[in-house]
């Protein structure tokens, strides 16, 4: 079943977890003492991102989770009684109070609750855009609540990981550059703002963070992606909406640099004034909410996956294979790549969620239902135990010498690599990467021979060095990339 860590404490960040870990070459984890565990599936039980007290508080749309309130499960008989050892509700606490010292390492966390946009009743009177994160969603396709499972119990501290200096590395790297709670919040200010100067042209329009803002995959220099959901049904219509919608911004006082994009996807390119935050606005792109959703239920399947995905990205952007628009590879590709690898794995690291749980994932799901669907996943524990770095090598081997580039296509709806065939989408591509809700190659950016052969050539590489020096500054500028995240913001 898919593992969702245990309940978290009270914080008020993205910050960093633990991280389950596993090979493909050793057996199951067999701790010390094991203890028998009930690990609800809950999405439900989420503590608040932020509390967002003070003045912040009426500015903004709250990022908060209400859960519903549920019967304790039972615990299976002759079970070890474990605590939950949460704080008291946050309407009990008291500034006054002083805690107590914690000398036992963090639990691992669940994911962190996205926002509640309260300001799109506007639109849609009879729902909220994200309501479903407010209360339960009932659904005949939901899994039962089991009763109870006996699971292996999994240490609380990170560092159990990072024995090795590579993978020290690894947490140190994902820790300083992580997408923080300050980050997030300028990011839905001004998307509250701009939502609220969008409805003075169209009325009914509702306005999304969605990328890896929201999926759990960003860092602190990443740009803020935004849907907006509109009546346009053409792409002629979405080009005639974007210029009307640079002529607004244009005018307004807090956006600058606006550039429109006519790309397959036409895109609203635009910048915060006064800041470094910059956008990217499309129009209709709900896969794009979709697939947001899918990212952000693998990123917190496993807690090695959010730095694994996050120094990838770091060693790609360093060896210029980052950038579609230049012919090589979209972040977007690189972790549907890295999911792949896990997923593939002699003991995989991650089920495929689509395969598993299609209900939850449905392509043709309402988009103001498409929240609720990981609710509805239990748990997954990973056998799998290798460290952050013994995966980084995989993924660079894997790719380096194991996959077959011209013959397979990456699927993670799958999770397998299925062999191509002479459909238009795979015909001729040097890379295949299938879109999980569309189908299509995500990698379709990389038509260069020169380019293939450049991304090819900085995996084998990037193989080579780091299986010598097991040293991750030998293949990124670890305290540049450091020092620029921590500036940029």
């Amino acid at each position: 079943m898919f593992h969702r860590s245990a309940t978290p404490r009270d914080r008020t960040s993205y910050t960093q977890g633990s991280y389950t870990h596993g090979s493909h070459t050793q057996g199951p984890y067999t701790p010390s003492a094991p203890v028998a565990r009930f690990y609800p599936h809950n999405y439900q039980n989420m503590a608040a991102v932020s509390s967002f007290k003070g003045p912040i508080r009426e500015r903004l749309p709250q990022y908060e989770w209400q859960p519903p309130v549920l019967p304790p499960p039972l615990p299976p008989p002759n079970a070890v009684t474990m605590t939950n050892r949460r704080k008291r509700p946050n309407e009990e606490y008291s500034p006054h109070v002083v805690k107590r010292q914690r000398l036992s390492p963090p639990r691992p966390r669940t994911p962190p609750p996205l926002p509640r946009y309260r300001d799109e009743v506007v639109a849609r009177p009879s729902r909220s855009t994200f309501d479903g994160y407010d209360r339960p969603h009932a659904s005949v396709h939901s899994h039962p609540r089991p009763e109870a499972i006996t699971v292996p119990q999994r240490p609380d501290c990170m560092m159990i990981y990072a024995k090795d200096k590579l993978s020290a590395q690894m947490v140190e790297l994902f820790e300083r550059c992580q997408q923080q709670i300050s980050d997030l919040t300028k990011k839905e200010s001004c998307r509250s703002r701009l939502l609220q100067d969008i409805r003075r042209i169209y009325t009914a329009a509702r306005l999304y963070l969605t990328g890896s803002s929201m999926n759990g995959l960003g860092c602190r220099s990443s740009d803020a992606d935004l849907c907006l959901v509109i009546q346009a049904k053409k792409r002629a219509d979405t080009i005639h909406t974007l210029s009307a919608l640079q002529r607004l911004f244009n005018s307004l006082s807090y956006i600058d640099r606006t550039q429109l994009i006519r790309a397959k996807v036409p895109i609203l390119k635009f910048r915060e004034k006064n800041s470094d935050l910059e956008f990217d606005l499309n129009i209709n792109n709900t896969v794009g909410i979709r697939n947001t959703f899918l990212l952000r239920s693998y990123a917190y399947a496993d807690l090695r996956i959010r730095p694994l995905i996050l120094v990838i990205k770091k060693w790609a952007q360093h060896m210029l294979i980052n950038d579609a628009s230049r012919g090589t590879l979209s972040s977007y590709t690189l972790v549907l790549m890295v999911l792949h690898f896990l997923q593939t794995l002699k003991e995989p690291v991650i089920p495929s969620l689509q395969r598993d749980h299609p209900e939850c994932f449905n392509p043709f799901m309402e988009i103001d239902m498409i929240p609720d669907g990981p609710k509805h996943i239990p748990p997954y524990i990973s056998k799998n135990q290798s460290s952050l770095g013994e995966l980084l090598l995989g993924f660079l081997k894997y790719y380096a010498r194991d996959f077959r580039w011209d013959q397979q296509v990456i699927s993670i709806r799958e999770a397998r690599a299925f062999p191509k065939n002479n459909s238009k989408e795979w015909r001729n591509k040097f890379i295949c990467v299938e879109e999980p809700f569309e189908r299509n190659n995500v990698a379709r950016a990389v038509h260069e021979r020169i380019k293939f052969d450049a991304i090819k050539t900085r995996f084998a590489e990037a193989c080579q060095i780091l299986h010598k020096s097991k040293d991750l500054n030998s293949i990124i500028p670890v305290r540049a990339i450091i020092n620029k995240e921590s500036s940029g913001r």
